[in-house]
């Protein structure tokens, strides 16, 4: 938010899937999945971004996108990994 962005939705289902973070900013929608670490001790936040995981989260965010209007060239998707209290953004991550 301190970016400018508005958060349209958080954990927002549709189907049998699940979007973390839904944010707008310029008509630009950034769907966000997060993945939360306490430490690395037993592997990294982004080893649990699967292809099949990815697959999910794109397929939902397609559904809430033609339900709400959105056409599917305004979608970002983007990862957040979080280990304790750092925080990685990686836009376009997939």
């Amino acid at each position: 938010m301190r970016n400018g962005w508005c958060i349209v939705g958080r954990n927002v289902r549709h189907g049998r899937g699940e979007i973390d973070i839904i944010a707008e900013r310029n008509g630009v929608f950034a769907v966000c999945e997060v993945k939360t670490r306490r430490n690395n001790e037993y592997g990294f936040a982004a080893e649990a971004m699967t292809p099949a995981k990815c697959r999910t989260v794109r397929r939902t965010a397609f559904g809430w996108a033609r339900d709400n209007g959105v056409p599917n060239s305004r979608l970002r998707f983007d990862a957040a990994f979080v280990v304790g209290t750092s925080i990685d953004v990686v836009e376009n991550a997939y």
